[in-house]
């Protein structure tokens, strides 16, 4: 990304890998999914995406609480259709005088690092920020997760540091008609990806089924 552009915002055009990634926008139907995710993750893991160390009742409850009409979930799932990548964004309470926010947090499990898959989470997040009148996008995090700081300052976010946090801010430009079309077109196109790999995870199962049954069995 280039330098200007960086300090500023996101940028309104599409990514060129933007398509490789497929990031479904997720509701209340996939909590089981979601939770399934998060309880997935390691010790370290759940205290870097948390800020603190994370037992199962907590994830539980944090879970259960997801409010799918206030804020905005997206995930990513892998050929197996379990969910590998999630991105909660959660829209912050309005200030009278103050750019409205957005909090983005971000958990991507082992087997799906180093392939972009928090880069697209951060991007769609961003897209749909700026198409629902968000003007800042913010992160919290333990200013020790690495990750998480790679990945806001690839995305040109403004980082500051306190007290062991790390808080980064990223300025969105108003949303336009490309940005529009570019979240349907992302979300048909995520949605046709879970279809295909929903239909071969099925065919498959059929075929094993079939060599299973008496007679076939090699």
């Amino acid at each position: 990304m280039h330098n200007k552009l960086a300090s500023n915002y996101l940028p309104s055009q599409p990514y060129e890998t933007r398509l490789a990634v497929p990031v479904r926008e997720l509701h209340a139907g996939h909590r089981a999914e979601i939770l399934e995710h998060l309880l997935k993750l390691g010790d370290e893991d759940r205290r870097l995406r948390f800020g603190t160390q994370t037992p199962n009742e907590i994830i539980e409850h944090y879970v259960s609480g997801l409010n799918f009409n206030e804020d905005a979930v997206f995930g990513v799932f892998d050929a197996d259709l379990q969910l590998v990548g999630m991105a909660h964004l959660a829209y912050l309470p309005p200030v009278k005088g103050q750019p409205r926010a957005a909090e983005f947090g971000v958990s991507v499990l082992p087997e799906g690092r180093a392939q972009g898959l928090g880069t697209a989470l951060l991007e769609r997040s961003a897209v749909h920020s700026r198409n629902s009148n968000i003007q800042t996008l913010y992160v919290h995090c333990l200013a020790n997760n690495k990750a998480m700081m790679h990945l806001a300052q690839k995305a040109g976010m403004k980082v500051e540091y306190a007290y062991g946090d790390a808080d980064a801010y990223l300025k969105l430009p108003p949303a336009n008609p490309g940005t529009i079309v570019q979240e349907a077109a992302n979300e048909q196109w995520a949605d046709f990806d879970y279809a295909l790999k929903e239909n071969l995870k099925l065919a498959n199962q059929a075929w094993w089924w079939f060599l299973g049954r008496p007679g076939h069995a090699r």
